[in-house]
């Protein structure tokens, strides 16, 4: 193994704390790893991993090459990407975290449109509403909507999604249709929660040009996305959501748009990708790409 490929395992190591999670993620035996990690300590005569039987560590010497093996790195990265063959024919694997909605409603059905343009990409594609560590995960570039709040992060804007509360009809029988924002408080609200953070979000909506929440009682809280509308479907409460994600229940009448005088603020969506002082070409181009597929969906 070449010095490159060893200093990559082992910021890969360091990262993920582990031998065989870096080993899997670079295709290497376990073996290979550990044999490359020995020859990288002894040509350096220093040793640079901990190792116990539930994790590895840096030692101090370790913490230092590793810093200054991400500079050395990303000056070879600055180096290649500087090519402009390389930029105008990214190669690779990309690897992307995308919110359920946002892959099979807006990415996915026109990924081939993404092939077809950058044929020397490979697209890895992880799904859920769980938060990544985009570093320990190997993960290049992930879609979100709302406010960002991993200032580790480099954030690019796609798109503004118009956003509506609404409820099934049955609930609206049952506990009456609010007239005005000020009566939300007194209906039943599904909470929507992110992992890791036990607050409910609040109704937000527009009066007088400033945005105003408010919160609602509620007997259920869920922290997936597609259990949020399943539970509005079932009568279980008001729901606030990005309106391309109810388009069709909403025409089908399953879903009832409320308090329409009074918008909602508008949601972002984002891409965000760990901070490198220039930005990988294969993940620059999806972003660009990326971003005329919202605004084409968004804009107006």
């Amino acid at each position: 193994m070449d010095r490159f490929d060893a200093m990559q395992l082992f910021i890969r190591i360091v990262e993920l704390g582990s031998f065989t999670e870096a080993a899997g993620a670079l295709n290497l035996p376990r073996a290979t790893a550990t044999h490359a990690i020995k020859e990288l300590e002894k040509r350096l005569g220093a040793r640079l991993l901990d190792r116990t039987t539930r994790q590895v560590a840096p030692t101090l010497d370790g913490q230092a090459f590793y810093e200054r093996s991400k500079r050395v790195l990303a000056e070879l990265e600055d180096a290649e990407t500087s090519l402009s063959t390389h930029v105008s024919n990214p190669h690779g694997t990309l690897r992307l975290d995308l919110h359920g909605a946002h892959a099979t409603k807006i990415i996915l059905p026109r990924i081939s449109e993404f092939r077809a343009r950058y044929p020397h990409i490979d697209v890895v594609i992880s799904s859920g509403d769980r938060l990544v560590h985009l570093v320990r995960e190997g993960i290049d570039c992930v879609v979100r909507a709302g406010q960002p709040r991993d200032s580790s992060l480099v954030v690019r804007k796609l798109a503004d999604m118009p956003q509506i509360i609404c409820a099934s009809p049955d609930y609206l029988s049952r506990y009456g249709t609010p007239a005005h924002p000020g009566e939300l408080p007194q209906h039943q609200a599904i909470g929507f929660f992110s992992r890791g953070n036990d607050s409910r979000y609040p109704f937000s909506v527009m009066m007088d040009g400033q945005e105003t929440q408010f919160e609602a009682s509620g007997w259920m809280s869920v922290s997936d996305a597609e259990c949020y509308t399943s539970a509005a479907l079932a009568g279980c409460g008001l729901i606030q959501v990005p309106r391309f994600r109810l388009e069709a229940h909403l025409r089908a009448g399953r879903l009832v748009q409320v308090l329409a005088d009074w918008p909602c603020p508008d949601l972002p969506v984002c891409a965000l990708y760990p901070f490198h002082r220039q930005l990988s070409p294969r993940v620059r181009v999806f972003i660009d790409w990326a971003r005329e597929l919202y605004r084409e969906k968004f804009s107006g």
